[in-house]
């Protein structure tokens, strides 16, 4: 069968770390995003960004920038190219990548770029001493070629209206109720023992980011060491430890280069250095308040799915994972939406959001590089990347392989099927009665004591309200038994109590 010249075909993959904790000077994160287009560059064996057609950037959240595609583009060369710079989100660099493998396929680009970088721990540091490093500012008038239409949210009304919105809040929210759910599933088993296994599964994260010469940290910890708060390891959002949760002080980069098959041939690229794109699929859930379940992703069981059927292949055929790892329930809800055991097989190739780094929007772009490498090392086999943005309600999914793709790259954008697999709920910003608990976290300070009790809560008609506590004996009820089911008086204010 002869290749399509159209084919998608990943021929460089580079990652930058830059060990400004041990005494590298810092760089701005468009310069982090050059030296790892570079370093692409090299491992392609041809020097290729500076032809791009497109030079698509991850939002970056260390330095604002207008266009930060724009600046890369200049700094490798590629000054006709035109610039991607989408809305912030895990899921853009695998969104990046679907639309750019589909832009190539339908004869439209030749050479893309696809880069991504943060440089949060010259930052944070920055911030601490009061001081602005010198970075480029562009001028309002720079706009990309081409940016998300969809555009950063972050959560309900209802929910800010009980402080709740970061990521750190949320994500434990959405681990209480998958606890709930699997001590209701595994009658006998205990509150501890579901925490030990989700530190167990968070220990192959460490593992193998131990082994990655591009993980930020790389120790490998015990399910214990990970799981136990303590001086070095406070609670942040209970049940969840620092440990537990993404790591984004790092200054690191990655990139990509994707070419057609015609394009790397022309360009003299050595077939062993073909990853091939084989399918993306890309789906959003509705926002945390308005989902029915805490314990469901419609659009990991839609879309991720739809990535395989496209090419006729299921999980078992997928050698190698990485599935989005900024907290465990991400990982849980791929396993609970696929019937994965999470301790049954290893779910990354990068080493996770907690031990590799969390680059925020950027974490996919070097779990993409990572399974380039790792799917050169094994001829024929076939590696799934996923991406999630927001409170897991924005996701993406790439298929690669070393082989060509039976029936050419394929994308889809199931959305329809995913909202049709989706019951809402309706949410009220103010309620007075009694509740039924359905997720809940207790938010600790930095000296590890409890701060606030959150909650989300159900009516008897079945609407959801969110409520708040700061009594010591509920929050202490909330780190050491499981609230789901329990019954609750919320008042119109947001202040819950426990019944008895």
């Amino acid at each position: 069968m002869s290749l399509d010249e159209r084919t998608p075909v990943i021929v460089g993959a580079g990652q930058f770390l830059n060990r400004v904790d041990s005494g590298s000077d810092p760089l701005c994160p468009t310069d982090l995003m050059a030296q790892a287009a570079s370093i692409a560059d090299r491992d392609a064996g041809v020097a290729l960004a500076g032809r791009a057609d497109v030079v698509a950037a991850v939002p970056t959240i260390s330095w604002r920038h207008r266009d930060a595609a724009l600046l890369v583009a200049e700094a490798v060369g590629a000054t006709d190219a035109h610039t991607w710079y989408p809305a912030m989100g895990g899921n853009t660099p695998g969104m990046m990548l679907n639309r750019m493998a589909g832009e190539i396929a339908s004869g439209n680009l030749e050479v893309g770029l696809l880069v991504g970088g943060e440089a949060w721990h010259t930052r944070s540091r920055s911030l601490k001493a009061d001081t602005r490093p010198d970075w480029p500012v562009q001028d309002e008038s720079v706009q990309p070629d081409w940016g998300s239409t969809d555009s950063f949210e972050m959560g309900h009304p209802a929910e800010h209206a009980r402080e709740i919105f970061q990521p750190v809040q949320t994500y434990p929210l959405f681990e209480t109720a998958l606890i709930h759910a699997a001590l209701t599933e595994n009658p006998g088993r205990t509150l501890e023992d579901q925490i030990a296994l989700v530190g167990q599964m968070w220990a192959g994260f460490s593992k193998v980011a131990a082994a990655n010469p591009h993980a930020w940290r790389r120790e490998e910890l015990t399910a214990s060491e990970i799981t136990t708060a303590d001086s070095d390891n406070r609670f942040v959002g209970w049940p969840y430890t620092k440990r537990m949760v993404s790591n984004p002080d790092v200054d690191m980069s990655s990139a990509l280069i994707v070419t057609s098959a015609a394009a790397a041939r022309s360009a003299g690229v050595s077939r062993d250095r073909w990853v091939h794109c084989w399918s993306g699929t890309d789906g959003k859930d509705r926002v945390m308040s308005e989902r029915h379940s805490f314990t469901r992703s419609p659009s990991i069981g839609v879309a991720g799915r739809r990535s395989l059927e496209l090419c006729e292949v299921d999980l078992d055929d997928v050698a190698h994972l990485d599935v989005y790892s900024c907290f465990p329930s991400a990982v849980e809800l791929f396993c609970r939406e696929f019937g994965l055991d999470p301790l049954e097989r290893q779910l990354t190739v990068y080493g996770g959001l907690a031990f590799a780094g969390g680059p925020w929007n950027n974490p996919v772009g070097h779990a993409l590089a990572t399974m380039v490498d790792v799917l050169r090392n094994e001829a024929g086999s076939l590696g799934l990347v996923t991406g999630n943005g927001g409170n897991v309600d924005k996701h993406s999914f790439g298929l690669l392989g070393t082989e060509p793709p039976p029936d050419g790259f394929r994308h889809e954008a199931p959305q329809r099927e995913i909202e049709a697999e989706t019951e809402g709920r309706e949410v009220l910003e103010t309620h007075s009665g009694q509740v039924e608990i359905e997720a809940w976290t207790v938010m600790h300070d930095r000296d590890n004591a409890s701060e606030r009790l959150h909650a989300a809560c159900l009516t008897s008609s079945g609407e959801r309200v969110w409520g708040v506590s700061t009594d010591a004996d509920a929050m202490l009820a909330a780190e050491s038994r499981d609230l789901g089911g329990t019954a609750a008086e919320i008042a119109a204010d947001g202040q819950l109590t426990l019944a008895g």
